[in-house]
């Protein structure tokens, strides 16, 4: 049996993505539109103020396309706390304008591939610690998507042994890394969690450079011969103060 890799575990994370019934919307009369609104980013202040005592993060973006309208990315220490955001938006006057076309439920997750035998333990460093419990960054552009890793034939990522997996996850890092500054990526782990075994989000400021790394990385072996992957999502940043105008009809 192969040896499995040991993980870094931080957030529970929820993707939460929504499409909203704009013909409803718009029948609606003014001031509930209003009033919907405003208790809208109401819940965004206080979702500020979670991440501002470092007990959390979220990200809003409007989302591209048919899939849906926006998703709310959310980080928090525990599943409970997790399941007490959706709650509150669900109970929340906007979200009987809204259907849930997506979630996705994960855990911000670091793999030790990389750690070398007799090193100390990772986990324990400052660094580490802001990658598994991180602030999201607020960027222009997003881009979403669940993966596997393949289980067919001779492509069994869960068969090779753990020197081939790790040489293949550092030829992969070395792909990302010639994107740092341009990309921020989250990955989440979701194996007993979701229907995918993890999840990747990717924040930029220019979304042509989202492309450029996923187009790239398809090239290594680690993705040619072992990846597999959902829908994706993109999008653009939508802040507390564009709201209004967002949902203005």
């Amino acid at each position: 049996m192969a040896e499995a890799v040991e993980t870094m575990d931080g957030w529970y994370c929820l993707h939460d993505l929504r499409a909203i019934d704009w013909i409803s919307w718009k029948l609606a009369p003014s001031e509930e539109r209003q009033a919907a609104i405003t208790e809208f980013q109401e819940l965004l202040t206080t979702w500020d103020t979670v991440e501002q005592n470092k007990n959390g993060s979220h990200a809003l973006y409007s989302i591209l396309g048919h899939k849906a309208d926006f998703i709310f990315m959310i980080l928090r220490p525990t599943m409970k706390e997790l399941s007490e955001v959706e709650l509150a938006f669900n109970k929340s006057k906007l979200a009987d304008f809204t259907t849930q076309t997506y979630s996705y439920v994960s855990i911000v997750e670091l793999s030790k591939y990389m750690v070398k035998e007799g090193q100390e333990d990772p986990e324990q460093s400052p660094e580490v610690q802001a990658r598994l419990k991180p602030k999201l960054p607020k960027w222009d552009h997003i881009c979403f998507y669940p993966m596997d890793k393949r289980r067919q034939g001779n492509d069994n990522w869960y068969a090779l042994p753990m020197e081939d997996r790790k040489k293949l996850m550092y030829e992969h890092g070395m792909t990302g890394r010639k994107y740092a500054g341009k990309i921020r990526q989250i990955i989440t782990g979701s194996m007993g969690l979701d229907d995918w075994e993890w999840s990747v989000t990717l924040f930029a400021h220019d979304a042509l450079q989202i492309k450029k790394l996923v187009s790239e990385m398809r090239f290594d072996e680690v993705t040619t011969r072992y990846g597999d992957f959902g829908s994706f999502y993109v999008g653009n940043i939508l802040t507390k103060e564009e709201v209004p105008s967002f949902f203005h009809v």
